[in-house]
């Protein structure tokens, strides 16, 4: 496989063969089409809808989506084409030869209201009460169209039981106006096939294997059906309300730790555009909601990097030197728990392979229990871990019952960033008047490394970052210019990239002397790494491996469930798309460039962590307890 951009692509009509037949209206593959009496020129093969767009003239549309392939179902955008006896729909319609297009006729704004009218019809629910209230592509075409009044009727009364089971996704079929996004996105973007549409005529509806609820069936918990629901028939299981009691309870101790992705993405909640971080005003508003302690999750990020990067250096280990064949590589990560779910179902032979580190989220969850308590006098018992995060399985994640190493439950609650968004707005705050505040102590600011995780290849530059230096003695300055690792940045869905570590080696580092006695047995090494995301991109990784392939030879694999990593994750604020998720990489990346402190290793707040209470270092007996799962060869955990 080349080292190139092999992300599942959206299906295009542009993807057609079209032979340009003779036709003076031809230029250089391109194609002369008249909108609205406005001649333009397109590529041949372009969508009316696509050639609307790049004229700035709006069509609206429903079951379109920018990630995903064509469908034609809702036909909402409905255009006439002169010649043509029916309205066309415009987001399926490949330009293949010269035709007049009118997107305003009088024709065209009754189809659509009809519609409209349909849709609402069947869509039981009450908007005031809807989570996606204000930000509901149905209603805002409903008010773009004027509708006052039920043309059709209006179903009132619930029709289906809504689907709860799920600790990360809810799912209420009244809600639901069959555009399939989320079949196309379960089925095409991430290759998981939960959803799917069953029946036929007026008794259609989507729905999962034999209907069984979410929580029966193989869904991995990612949530990105969610943020490309166009109504509130999908979204996530807001675990706020008890957040709220815990805050007004004066005998708990409320704690929280909020991930890069959100604050790169929390801004476009309070009507900032994409690529505003908002770190440390977020910081404010936390404290101000009422939260007890307000932590960086790129503490815990930093932390897995020496535990991840201290197996991997065991693992490389064992197989090189002591000549073990049982030793599972390549190592894969373990921080995405999307991705370890979609594993456990779909290849659980490999789970030995998984690093066994928890991800940043339960560490942090593990020393608010032990480290965190201790130091502030607090019974643990008293103590309430929220995290907020851009995913929605997070929320699985911590409620797996092999999260509670330290005797108590390690994160008691997950938030998503439009969860987050929604404690703020009822709080009464405005989130970007807040003013500046840090992260709490004891363990104060994180460093770079852990920042990019929230971006696809940034736990591998995070790695990188440290392993070469561990192991060359060079500053990764001089290798990688301002240390940005870019072989493993960019938005392409499988990247590959090998990185020598050359014939000079230094010391072992003080921390890692009793694991390894020299680097003797790496000189002249090649590490082999690859970068992942999105699940139907990890399927074709996983099927190399079997086959023995190139990504077979790897040592280390970065996977990560969503599209373009943590900033696309099923928590994120809505809409989205890859240019939206582009910005937000940006926003991080620029944070991280902003920093002093940019590798995981530089940390005084980790080291201290090392110095003071996981006093057996990296892997050791106390991080292992409480840092670590293991899997045995069925794919379970065991504590």
């Amino acid at each position: 496989m080349e080292n190139k951009d092999t992300s599942r692509a959206p299906v295009s009509q542009k993807s057609h063969v079209v032979e340009k037949p003779e036709h003076p209206e031809y230029i250089g593959g391109s194609i002369s089409v008249e909108i609205n009496e406005k001649k333009v020129s397109v590529p041949l093969g372009t969508t009316i809808l696509e050639a609307c767009r790049e004229n700035k003239i709006h069509i609206p549309t429903l079951c379109h989506h920018d990630d995903l392939c064509v469908s034609g179902v809702c036909r909402i955008c409905l255009v006439e084409v002169e010649g043509m006896r029916t309205l066309q729909a415009s987001c399926a319609f490949p330009i293949t030869a010269p035709i007049k297009i009118k997107t305003t006729t009088q024709a065209v704004r009754k189809a659509r209201r009809h519609i409209i009218d349909l849709m609402l019809s069947e869509h039981c629910g009450e908007c005031y009460a809807c989570v996606r209230n204000n930000n509901c592509e149905l209603q805002s075409l409903a008010k773009e169209y004027g509708v006052d009044s039920f043309t059709f009727g209006h179903i009132s009364e619930p029709r289906y039981e809504i689907d709860n089971s799920s600790f990360s996704i809810i799912r209420n079929s009244d809600k639901c106006i069959l555009c399939k996004r989320c079949v196309r996105t379960c089925i095409d973007l991430q290759e998981v096939g939960v959803l799917e549409s069953v029946n036929r005529g007026d008794k259609t509806m989507i729905s999962t294997f034999m209907d069984k609820p979410l929580s029966d069936v193989i869904c991995i918990n990612c949530g990105q059906c969610i943020n490309r629901c166009p109504t509130g028939a999908l979204q996530a299981n807001d675990p706020s309300d008890q957040i709220w009691r815990d805050i007004e309870d004066p005998a708990k101790h409320v704690v929280i730790q909020t991930a890069p992705s959100p604050r790169a993405a929390i801004g476009e909640e309070f009507g900032l555009p994409a690529g505003h971080s908002m770190t440390k005003e977020l910081n404010t508003a936390l404290k101000r909601i009422g939260f007890d302690g307000v932590f960086d999750t790129n503490t815990t990020a930093d932390l897995t990097i020496f535990e991840e990067g201290t197996e991997l250096i065991l693992r490389l280990y064992k197989a090189l030197v002591e000549k073990d064949e049982s030793v599972a590589l390549p190592q894969f990560t373990s921080c995405s728990p999307g991705w370890v779910k979609y594993l456990e179902h779909f290849y659980p032979e490999y789970t030995d392979n998984l690093s066994t580190a928890k991800s940043p989220q339960q560490m942090f969850g593990a020393l608010f229990k032990t480290f965190y308590a201790d130091k502030i006098g607090v019974d643990p018992k008293d103590i309430v871990s929220v995290a907020v995060m851009p995913c929605s399985a997070k929320k699985f994640e911590c409620n797996r019952p092999e999260m509670d190493d330290s005797g108590w439950k390690d994160v008691d609650y997950g938030l998503t960033t439009r969860e987050m968004a929604k404690m703020i707005k009822e709080a009464g705050i405005h989130l970007p008047e807040m003013p500046p505040s840090n992260f709490d102590s004891p363990f104060g600011e994180a460093s770079g490394a852990g920042l990019i995780f929230g971006a696809t290849g940034g736990v591998m530059e995070a790695a990188i970052r440290s392993v070469v230096e561990f192991v060359t003695g060079n500053k990764i300055e001089d290798i990688f210019e301002k240390a940005n690792v870019i072989p493993v940045r960019g938005f392409e869905g499988i990247k590959y990239a090998e990185l020598p570590l050359g014939d000079v080696v230094g010391p072992v580092p003080g921390i890692l002397q009793k694991l390894v006695p020299n680097w003797d047995w790496l000189k002249g090494a090649t590490l082999k790494v690859a970068v992942v995301h999105g699940t139907a991109n990890a399927k074709k990784v996983m099927d190399d491996i079997k086959a023995g392939g190139k990504f077979s030879q790897c040592h280390f694999i970065e996977f990560m469930a969503c599209p373009g990593g943590c900033i696309g994750g099923g928590g994120q604020p809505i809409p989205t798309n890859e240019e939206i998720r582009m910005k937000r990489v940006e926003a991080i990346y620029a944070e991280d460039e902003s920093l002093e402190m940019r590798k995981a290793h530089d940390n005084p707040n980790v080291v201290r962590l090392y110095e003071e209470f996981l006093t057996d270092g990296p892997c050791g007996h106390l991080s292992h307890k409480l840092l670590h799962t293991e899997y045995t060869k069925r794919g379970k955990y065991i504590a």
